[in-house]
């Protein structure tokens, strides 16, 4: 039963989908939750295909438009939000630690953060533009799932550095066997959908997010992993639609 609850908290957090009532927090669950991001990104996947298949008599503009519009309205813009509050904090932060965890606090959004998810969008657009009709199946299959997949690998190796932040009960009551397992399952099951270039791309790109928190930071935030998740997914999409890796 604590399973179906860990599941139901993570589709609570990373999307907006409703879940049953029944679901109930628990330290425990919450840390198991983290285990389910892959398959919360595999649904979310899932329901951006059957649009994308519902919609081939649309032209590419259109039906890539209509599709990211669902998948920023299926996830509440909440990792855009994150995105725009760390390319904020990258620049204003000027370096320092303690400034760059000030703005990522500051709920208003400077020329850099819009700018920032504005390219961010851009490159996920033009990329399943590239993927027409059946083409962009895979794909959307695959992206959620990497950008997801990799958040408990993150959490893992990254310290979390607000120690009275929302994540905290997470990261505390985080299994790690489990966590990495997951993570693995879905480098593994990305790799089967979409070939071993998406994946090896995606864990790259994390691999240097990862080192750019370090640097900065000292670890991980909310708002750094959902920007990992944004940037993971445009790779995945953008590796995905170049035609000599195809």
């Amino acid at each position: 039963m604590m399973f179906l609850h860990a599941f139901g908290l993570a589709v609570q957090f990373l999307t907006r989908l409703p879940v049953p009532r029944g679901v109930r927090y628990s330290p425990k669950a919450l840390g198991w939750s983290v285990v389910f991001y892959p398959l919360v990104g595999l649904l979310l996947g899932a329901l951006l295909a059957l649009l994308r298949g519902s919609l081939a008599g649309a032209g590419p503009l259109l039906a890539s438009a209509l599709v990211l519009t669902a998948w920023a309205m299926l996830t509440g813009g909440l990792h855009l939000d994150g995105l725009a509050d760390c390319a904020d904090a990258w620049v204003g932060g000027h370096g320092d630690r303690e400034r760059s965890l000030r703005i990522m606090k500051d709920p208003c959004a400077g020329p850099v953060a819009v700018a920032t998810v504005v390219l961010v969008l851009l490159l996920k657009f033009s990329a399943l533009a590239e993927l027409p009709g059946q083409a962009a199946v895979l794909p959307l299959l695959g992206a959620p799932l990497l950008g997801r997949g990799l958040v408990p690998l993150l959490l893992l190796t990254t310290p979390y550095v607000r120690p009275q932040g929302l994540g905290s009960p997470l990261v505390e009551n985080l299994p790690r066997l489990p966590a990495g397992l997951a993570a693995g399952a879905a480098l593994l099951g990305a790799a089967a959908l979409l070939g071993p270039w998406p994946p090896l791309a995606a864990a790259g790109a994390a691999w240097w997010l990862r080192r750019l928190m370090l640097r900065r930071l000292g670890g991980c935030t909310g708002d750094t992993l959902g920007a990992s998740i944004e940037i993971v997914e445009a790779v995945v999409l953008v590796v995905s639609a170049l035609p000599v890796l195809r």
